[in-house]
């Protein structure tokens, strides 16, 4: 009976969070630029965690591998309705565009869903969004705390808690 309560529970979600992840570069190679449609993206990666409509007409559907994980994708389909640009979002390159008084929007668009929200009641309701990612071999956590009006105050990258210590915090 243990083992069943086991299957059923948290640990088989992140098992299979797990699993599903390790299938992305089978799942990235099946698609080609300027050839993949978007049912062909979906068929591959499933229903996105969210769509942006682009000025341009394009479309960005967002598939996070967080918490787990430590990529986030953007799969942005154009005009044509074919795959235009795949790309893992959780970079030092894009992790450096956050600054000071972007909105939360903003940085939802440029790294995508987090991996843990927290609200520090005693700090006047700061919120931290938090982020699992790599630079190379380096697992890190990267973090934005943002204020009451909704806007960026700083952010940090730190090694990630979880692979110093063996395991989840």
């Amino acid at each position: 009976m243990r083992l069943l309560q086991w299957i059923e529970g948290p640990a088989c979600v992140a098992a299979l969070l797990l699993v599903l992840a390790g299938c992305d570069p089978q799942r990235i190679e099946q698609l080609e630029e300027g050839v993949a449609t978007e049912a062909d993206v979906r068929k591959q990666f499933g229903q996105p965690a969210a769509v942006f409509d682009n000025a341009d007409g394009s479309r960005t559907l967002e598939y996070p591998r967080q918490p787990e994980g430590q990529t986030n994708y953007f799969i942005t389909i154009g005009t044509d309705g074919k795959m235009s640009k795949l790309r893992q979002v959780l970079t030092a390159r894009n992790l450096a565009l956050v600054q000071p008084g972007m909105d939360k929007s903003e940085v939802r668009r440029l790294l995508g869903r987090p991996a843990k929200v927290r609200v520090y009641a005693l700090k006047m309701d700061e919120e931290e969004w938090t982020w699992r990612w790599r630079d190379g071999q380096q697992a890190k956590e990267f973090s934005v705390i943002f204020g009451t009006d909704g806007r960026a105050k700083s952010s940090a990258s730190v090694d990630d808690p979880r692979e110093l210590h063996g395991g989840p915090n």
